[in-house]
Order: C-alpha cells, then sequence, then structure tokens
C-alpha cells in the first residue's frame, strides 16, 4: 500500500509544480502588440520583440514598451517665434509632423534607448524633438522668400521633410509626412526695428506696400475710368437702343396703317365683290324665274290649245256621229218607208 501511494504523490507533486510554473510563466510573460512592443533588457542580453512575447523576470530583466502607432506633433511658429524668410519678412507657419517609430529591431531599439517611455506620451515626446523640426523649419524658410513659400508649398514640405528625416532615424523615428496647415505673413506689430532682420523686412515689407498702394490706385482710378467710360457707352447704347426702339415704332405705326389701308380697300372690294355676286345672283334667278314663269305659261297656253284643239275634234267627230246617226235614220226610215210602199204595191198588186 504504501509502495503504491509514493508513485501516486509523486505524479502528484510533479502535476501541482508544472500548474506552479504555468501560472508563473503566464504571469511573467510580456506579449507584443501590433500598437505595442516593447524592448527587453538584462539577463540574456537585449532583445526587441516586435510580433512575439516573452518572458520577464522582474529581478533580472527590464522592459521598455514602444508606441508603434503615428503620432500627431504640431509645430506652430508666429508673432516674436515667426520665421523668417530669404526676403527678410516674417511668416507665422503651423505644421504637423506626422512620426512613428519605424517598424524594425534597430529603429525600435534606438527608441528605447533615446526616447524611453516617451513614445507613449506625445506631448513629452514633441518637447524633445520640437527643436529638430523648428530647424528645419528656419533653415528652409530662410532659403525661400515668403511669395515662394506661399506658391511652392510642397517644395517648402518636401524640404523640411528631407532636412528632418536624417534627425529622426537617430532616435528610431521616421517621417511619413508633413503638413504645412497654416502660412501667413506676420502682423508688423511683431517686427522689431532694431533688429537688422526685422530692419531689413520692415523695408521690403513697406515698399511692397506702398507699391501695391499704388498699384491699387492706379487699378481704382483706371476702373473709375472704366466705368465712366462704361458708363458713357451704355448711355450711348441705351439713347441708340431707344432712337431704334422709336424708329421701330414708327415703322410699325407706319406698316400698321399701310396694311389697315390695305385690308379697308381689300375688304371694300371683297364686299363690292360679294354685293355683285349677289345682284348678279339675282339678277340670274330673276332670269330663271321669268324664264320659267314664260315656259309655264306657253307651256299653260299649248294645253290650252291642245285643249281646245281635242274639244273642237271632239265637238266635230260628235257633230259628224250627230250627222251620220242622222243620215242614218233617215235612211231607215227611207227604207222602211220604201219597204212600206213596195210592200203596199204589192198587196195592191195582190188585189
Amino acid at each position: 500500500m504504501e509502495f503504491l501511494s509514493f508513485p501516486v504523490i509523486l505524479g502528484a507533486t510533479i502535476f501541482l509544480a508544472i500548474i506552479g510554473i504555468g501560472i508563473v510563466i503566464s504571469r511573467l510573460y510580456r506579449r507584443a502588440t501590433s500598437e505595442l512592443s516593447f524592448v527587453r533588457t538584462g539577463m540574456g542580453g537585449q532583445k526587441v520583440l516586435m510580433h512575439g512575447g516573452g518572458v520577464v523576470f522582474p529581478i533580472f530583466h527590464d522592459i521598455v514598451w514602444v508606441n508603434m502607432n503615428t503620432l500627431r506633433l504640431e509645430v506652430m511658429r508666429s508673432k516674436e517665434e515667426a520665421l523668417i524668410t530669404k526676403d527678410r519678412l516674417r511668416v507665422d507657419v503651423r505644421a504637423e509632423f506626422y512620426v512613428r517609430v519605424a517598424p524594425n529591431n534597430e529603429a525600435i531599439a534606438n527608441a528605447a534607448s533615446t526616447l524611453g517611455q516617451k513614445t507613449l506620451k506625445p506631448l513629452e515626446l514633441k518637447e524633445l524633438v520640437e527643436g529638430k523640426f523648428v530647424d528645419a523649419l528656419r533653415a528652409v524658410a530662410a532659403e525661400m522668400s515668403m511669395e515662394e513659400l506661399h506658391e511652392q508649398r510642397a517644395d517648402f514640405v518636401q524640404k523640411v521633410q528631407s532636412a528632418v528625416t536624417g534627425d529622426l532615424l537617430k532616435n528610431g523615428l521616421e517621417l511619413e509626412t508633413v503638413s504645412l496647415t497654416a502660412l501667413d505673413q506676420t502682423s508688423r506689430d511683431f517686427f522689431n526695428p532694431n533688429n537688422a532682420f526685422d530692419a531689413q523686412g520692415l523695408t521690403k515689407l513697406t515698399e511692397d506696400i506702398e507699391l501695391r498702394r499704388k498699384q491699387r490706385n492706379m487699378i481704382e482710378q483706371d476702373t473709375q475710368v472704366e466705368i465712366a467710360r462704361k458708363n458713357l457707352e451704355a448711355q450711348q447704347q441705351q439713347l441708340q437702343i431707344q432712337r431704334e426702339v422709336q424708329y421701330a415704332q414708327l415703322e410699325q405705326s407706319r406698316e400698321i396703317s399701310i396694311r389697315t389701308a390695305e385690308q379697308a380697300t381689300e375688304i371694300a372690294l371683297q364686299k363690292a365683290s360679294k354685293e355683285r355676286e349677289q345682284k348678279e345672283g339675282e339678277i340670274a334667278a330673276k332670269l330663271i324665274v321669268d324664264k320659267a314663269n314664260i315656259e309655264s305659261q306657253r307651256n299653260i297656253q299649248e294645253q290650252n290649245i291642245e285643249a281646245q284643239r281635242i274639244l273642237k275634234e271632239r265637238d266635230i267627230a260628235r257633230s259628224k256621229s250627230i250627222e251620220l246617226a242622222e243620215q242614218e235614220k233617215a235612211i231607215a226610215i227611207a227604207e222602211r218607208t220604201k219597204a212600206q210602199s213596195e210592200a203596199q204595191a204589192e198587196a195592191d198588186a195582190a188585189r
């Protein structure tokens, strides 16, 4: 029994030891992320952990976390701190520098050793590297006039980016881009006349302002003359248009009068033609009626004559019939008388 319990106790002890070691390792294990890398120093030497992780023993190791995100560092120089250009003018500038720790072991190690935890604190990082940015801005501005700065912003930004890139690499930083968000002339109130640069700038600024004022005055005068000339031309054009309108109205009135007279004449001619056609129609109708009356009377006369002829023929026929009847009657009477006479004669002869 005691022989069997020893292996069990040993196995349980080993199992608990493994669990304990696992718990210790899990508590001591540090894992890098896509946003945070870290550098471990101490036992085993320096090791950069960017994608994986490692065990950190508090007594034997130190770690420095490094922010891998892009940081926006804004730099502004205005008023007394404004940049001085090649033509000795001052310009107020606001620029945004977008930087990050380069994603390689050397850059991360440099950032950890030169910047420490400042990559996690943008304000502290800005305080550390702002001088480099300002120096680059001033150096490039001194090579360009204010007009060139305004018209060639892209070149200005490119030169600033080139000037500061090398210094940033020493701190493990890389410059993604530079944005020039504001650029304007500094107010004259912030020029120091006792400063040689500012004195030259004030002189040039005054000359430019006076020159622009003269040019503006000339432009204004020319504009006034041009406006007066345009007004005169406009008035002349208006008068010409009014004359043309009056001429057009008179011409329209004349055309209307002529057209009205032509229409009146045409209407009168049409009316006369209609009246003539009407009279001709009436005459033609009357002729037709008269002709019809004459034809009717002629037909009536012919019918009367024909009727009289027929009556006369009937009278003649009736008279002939009566005469023939009388003749036949007379003949019949004569024959009867003759017959009677012959009969009487025969009778008399017989006796």
